[in-house]
């Protein structure tokens, strides 16, 4: 193994969009027994230390290749183009004419099947947005493209993240009456 191979390269999976879930998180197990501090005890703090590198290397790793989100952020920065979606938040006009009429949506919901209805159409548009980075990661090679519908992601996602807490609200206030 080496620190400096890709997260790909340390799954010994293909550097692409589609992954196996259950691959990876056999593959996860493995190199976490491979590394883990416990069968370096009898080595020396040194071979303790670089198996605790290891080991925090892996799970970082996985962390990225088993969230699509940050998986398809990590191809895009691979390939030469980073998100940098703290400066670059010009999106489309029909994506922000969107996220308006879901704002609208979301405080107008006052009950939980207008919330639930809100939430299975973000929903479906992530997993539409999932799609596409698929598409244009692993068949069309832009990453380019990808970064700005990785950056449209994160939206969604931020935006799913309110519709649960509005949800954990809903709940909340429903237990307290």
């Amino acid at each position: 193994m080496n620190l400096q191979s890709s997260d790909f390269e340390l799954f010994g999976v293909p550097a692409q969009f589609a992954q196996d879930s259950a691959a990876l998180d056999a593959r996860w197990k493995e190199l976490q027994r491979e590394a883990h501090p416990d069968r370096f005890a009898s080595s020396g703090a040194a071979a303790q230390r670089v198996a605790m590198q290891w080991s925090v290397r892996i799970n970082e790793a996985y962390q990225r290749l088993k969230n699509p989100l940050k998986r398809a952020a990590y191809l895009c920065e691979m390939n030469g183009v980073q998100i940098d979606a703290e400066n670059n938040t010009a999106m489309p006009g029909a994506f922000l004419m969107q996220q308006m009429a879901w704002r609208e949506a979301l405080d107008e919901a006052d009950d939980e099947p207008a919330l639930d209805t809100l939430n299975s159409e973000v929903q479906q548009a992530r997993q539409q947005a999932l799609a596409r980075c698929a598409e244009l990661l692993d068949v069309r090679h832009d990453a380019a493209a990808a970064a700005q519908q990785v950056r449209a992601l994160m939206f969604i996602e931020r935006f799913a993240s309110d519709i649960e807490a509005r949800f954990d609200r809903m709940d909340t206030e429903a237990r307290g009456q």
